[in-house]
């Protein structure tokens, strides 16, 4: 691995600490070098603050050694006014040596523009630097705008032989390592899904408990309005979307959106990428996951297998035609993670 490529791996590694905390932006992290010598780091927090590159600045002691600097950041710097000013103008201002960029970014509003106002400044700037492990970080965001949908995740938990439940009534499958495992997810994920069913069989109340982080928005697909407004999923721990076929409303955290059911997985790709959810882990029934993989409408899957766990009779898990990428143990779970090829961005 050369210079350029640990500078821009620290920098993955800073933007990583805000996971699930920056939405709607993507995560960055930046580091600025001089003379081999890291002087100034930086990652973006959440939205409406400071991006990486400034607070990567505002760290470096000694500014009057930025003309001689190179400065590192995962994602291309930004060219927009927003919140807060372009990153790529503060970079020309300061007159830094060079440029080092993970990824370009896609998002039609730097797309290019960033590197190019740094290059006409005269300033050396270099891209696709790990750019593949940049993409993967910013794989959300990345997602959302290109596909003009959100990162879907795929999660159930399973029996040994093969079943989300015993005798179709709730049952716990997951040991506790696996729960705190699950409520992390939770907290690195923009929102969370539910269909009719599992809400009204398990009255979950999909907030994080075991871990730290922000709750999820949830979202309920309730197209007759079926799930009762005393249960957990209508509280008002969370921003919540009741998708259904009835109303359009808000009260406090909870807002209806009306969708058809004619084509209903691309109307509700479309009320989420509206809504601007860049995440969300289906954690349906087998109804719900079963509509997602028939339509080859997944990025990745998590499965949580009990193989000690015989519970012979119930709701069948649903089946995934592919490998696993990655296998982890936590004492009797056995944790399989997918990912869907013909949905790489």
């Amino acid at each position: 691995m050369n210079n350029d490529e640990l500078y821009i791996k620290r920098c993955i590694e800073l933007a990583r600490k805000a996971l699930g905390k920056t939405y709607p932006n993507p995560l960055v992290g930046s580091v600025i070098v001089h003379n081999g010598k890291i002087i100034g780091e930086g990652y973006h927090h959440k939205a409406g603050e400071n991006h990486a590159e400034i607070n990567a600045i505002n760290s470096v002691e000694d500014k009057s050694l930025i003309p001689e600097s190179t400065i590192y950041v995962s994602l291309e710097p930004c060219a927009h006014y927003g919140k807060t000013p372009p990153c790529a103008l503060k970079i020309k201002e300061l007159g830094f040596k060079k440029v080092v960029i993970g990824a370009m970014d896609s998002h039609d509003k730097v797309n290019g523009k960033g590197k190019k106002i740094i290059q006409d400044a005269g300033i050396e700037a270099v891209s696709g630097i790990l750019e593949k492990e940049c993409i993967e970080l910013n794989k959300r965001f990345f997602t959302y705008h290109e596909k003009k949908r959100p990162y879907i995740i795929l999660k159930w938990a399973e029996s040994g032989d093969g079943f989300l439940d015993k005798d179709f009534r709730p049952t716990a499958i997951s040991n506790s390592l696996v729960n705190q495992l699950v409520h992390q997810l939770r907290a690195d994920e923009h929102a969370i899904l539910v269909g009719t069913q599992t809400a009204l069989n398990d009255n979950p109340g999909l907030t994080v408990r075991h871990a730290e982080g922000i709750n999820p928005v949830r979202i309920l697909i309730d197209f007759d309005l079926k799930v009762p407004s005393h249960f957990k999923i209508y509280n008002d721990e969370a921003p919540t979307l009741i998708i259904n076929t009835r109303k359009e409303e808000a009260v406090g955290n909870i807002r209806f959106i009306k969708a058809g059911k004619e084509n209903f997985l691309q109307n509700l790709m479309d009320v989420l990428y509206k809504e601007q959810i860049q995440s969300v882990i289906i954690e349906g029934g087998n109804y719900t996951l079963r509509q997602f993989i028939n339509e080859d409408l997944w990025d990745e899957a998590i499965v949580i297998r009990n193989e000690e766990l015989k519970l012979e009779n119930g709701t069948k898990a649903p089946l995934l035609d592919v490998q696993p990428e990655e296998i982890k143990i936590f004492r009797d779970n056995c944790v399989s993670i997918y990912r869907n090829s013909s949905q790489a961005i």
